[in-house]
C-alpha cells in the first residue's frame, strides 16, 4: 500500500506490488480529476496493519 500526497494537502491510499503497479491500478479506476490531484513523486509505503495510523490524513 502506498500513501500519495495530493495537491489539496490530503493523502490518497493506493495499493499495488510496486509504485508503478499502484499508479496503474489507480489510473484505471479513477477520473482524470482524481489522477491530476496525485503528486507522483511524493509517497510513503505502508503496511496494512499501519493503516489506522493514517486514516485521519486520507482525502
Amino acid at each position: 500500500m502506498f500513501l500519495f500526497d495530493m495537491k489539496n494537502g490530503k493523502k490518497k491510499l493506493v495499493y499495488g506490488q510496486s509504485v508503478e503497479d499502484a499508479l496503474a491500478i489507480f489510473e484505471s479506476r479513477s477520473t482524470p480529476e482524481e489522477i491530476e490531484q496525485i503528486i507522483r513523486e511524493s509517497y510513503t509505503k505502508i503496511h496494512q496493519r499501519q493503516l489506522q495510523e493514517y486514516v485521519h490524513l486520507l482525502g
